[in-house]
């Protein structure tokens, strides 16, 4: 029905970024010069973060890291909910009271109790709303927290339901790591939170909106065998320290193709016959190998390339800051989108939508 943003304070251009990598590696790293590359060759412009720079050249405990993402997420979330709640799609703003359940995503800090339940002791949810916190899919956490919202709501079709994704990857960053992972990870990762208000059949939509809205017509999980290691942290003593394998954008090529094309015939359908591409930016050549796989034409990746130049990768909430610019497009009834994220595992999500008025 509806999808709100919110961004930290601290908005950070990749020159100063990079720069920073410099000052902290060179020292490490012999070819630092060819290595730095990498933050351009991604495209990202700028990123937001919960800290200014000079925080991060200090040494933090994991408990200070922890502190620091529950201190920020909570404003961040809560910003991203009224802007849903509140969007300027809707006609009459969404109560709080009328969210029957919250799925709150999350990956990159630790909370119990859970954001969810610190968030209903700020906000005037109802005391009776289910709370599903769902922790660890990563980059992926976002478009399965809509195929599980959107799963609820077959089983409870009068719901009304939230999405919450909120990831502080910033806070992780571990300056004695000096591996390329981390290097790569310091170019890519970004802080933010997004917040999906998703209904069931039996929700009188026109009293919401007028505007022709995604319906989920099917959702799919897959795993792929013996590929923990692809991607993920690595918690140790200090916090979390990234797992990033350069092998991702050739499994995107090989693995998810196939993935694809069984969910899209379930249908019907082949990739051809899919208008919109709502896709997690994981990177630029994670999009380019979405690209090469699913024979995409020019221009589908573009929202989500824009999403990343603007903002990086913030992982689980970044595919629901790329379904947002869709939400403000004029789309029109009977179009097919898909929106699918990559994770841990090595994962991913994917749903069918179609317009409908």
């Amino acid at each position: 029905m509806s999808v709100g943003t919110a961004l930290p304070s601290y908005s950070i251009s990749q020159d100063e970024t990079m720069e920073f990598a410099r000052e902290l590696f060179s020292e490490s790293f012999r070819d630092i010069g060819r290595l730095l590359k990498v933050f351009h060759n991604g495209e990202i412009e700028k990123r937001y973060f919960a800290k200014n720079l000079d925080w991060f050249r200090k040494e933090h405990s994991f408990s200070e890291k922890n502190d620091a993402f529950i201190e920020a997420a909570i404003p961040l979330c809560s910003e991203a909910i009224q802007s849903c709640l509140g969007s300027p799609r809707l006609k009459k703003q969404v109560e709080h009271q009328e969210i029957d359940a919250i799925f709150m995503i999350c990956t990159s800090g630790l909370a119990t109790p859970s954001l969810d339940a610190r968030l209903m002791n700020i906000l005037p949810f109802s005391r009776h709303a289910k709370r599903i916190p769902i922790w660890g899919l990563g980059c992926a956490g976002g478009a399965a927290g809509l195929s599980r919202a959107s799963e609820y709501c077959t089983a409870f079709p009068e719901s009304k339901v939230l999405v919450i994704a909120v990831e502080l990857c910033s806070l992780t960053f571990q300056k004695d790591d000096m591996t390329k992972s981390n290097l790569v990870g310091t170019s890519l990762f970004a802080d933010g939170a997004a917040c999906a208000l998703v209904g069931g059949d039996a929700v009188p939509f026109m009293e919401y909106t007028q505007q022709n809205l995604p319906a989920v017509m099917d959702t799919q999980s897959a795993l792929m065998d013996d590929s923990l290691g692809v991607m993920g942290w690595d918690i140790r003593d200090n916090g979390l320290y990234v797992v990033f394998s350069k092998s991702i954008p050739s499994l995107v090529e090989k693995w998810l193709e196939p993935n694809m094309t069984i969910f899209l015939n379930k249908h019907g359908l082949g990739s051809g016959d899919v208008d919109h591409f709502i896709a997690h930016p994981g990177g630029k050549k994670v999009l380019a190998a979405y690209e090469e796989a699913l024979r995409l034409s020019p221009g589908k990746t573009d929202v989500s390339l824009d999403v990343l130049r603007r903002h990086g990768n913030m992982s689980s909430a970044t595919v629901l800051f790329v379904l947002k610019e869709f939400m403000d497009k004029d789309v029109s009834a009977g179009e097919h989108g898909i929106i699918a994220a990559l994770g841990p595992g090595f994962s991913s999500e994917l749903l069918l939508v179609r317009w409908e008025s």
